[in-house]
């Protein structure tokens, strides 16, 4: 692994939470690849582009996400890469209500692109509720 390669996944990983937090969901798309796969407890895969599209309108329409990640390591392989991350993300109900905030572990599988660029790939999402 070189450092180039570090520094450009930890630019897409805060890349993703920029844009996340701006709501920015075409930014977000160019972020992952075509085949993307999303694992989270207790739900089916969510599997391309597409679903997480639907799924990012759906929680956005509901509520503002500020998600907060303490990268703990990162590997590279060739054109293939893993992050481990510590995740807290809150959720800030755009009516009236508290907010929810859930914090786990994930862990990232990004690939490089023929244009050197890091894309997100598969991503398992261990993220439970904290307690209120």
């Amino acid at each position: 692994m070189t450092a180039s390669d570090e520094q450009a996944i930890r630019e897409v990983i805060a890349t993703w939470h920029r844009a996340t937090v701006a709501g920015d969901l075409p930014r977000l798309l160019g972020l992952m690849t075509e085949d993307v796969v999303f694992l989270t407890p207790g739900q089916p895969p969510m599997r391309g582009r597409d679903a997480f599209a639907a799924g990012f309108r759906a929680a956005a329409e509901k509520f503002g996400i500020e998600p907060h990640a303490e990268i703990q390591e990162i590997s590279v392989a060739g054109d293939w890469a893993w992050c481990w991350t510590r995740l807290s993300v809150s959720f800030i109900p755009r009516a009236p209500g508290p907010a929810q905030r859930r914090s786990g572990h994930t862990l990232s599988i990004f690939r490089r692109t023929a244009e050197s660029a890091w894309l997100l790939a598969r991503d398992a999402n261990m993220l439970t509720p904290d307690p209120q």
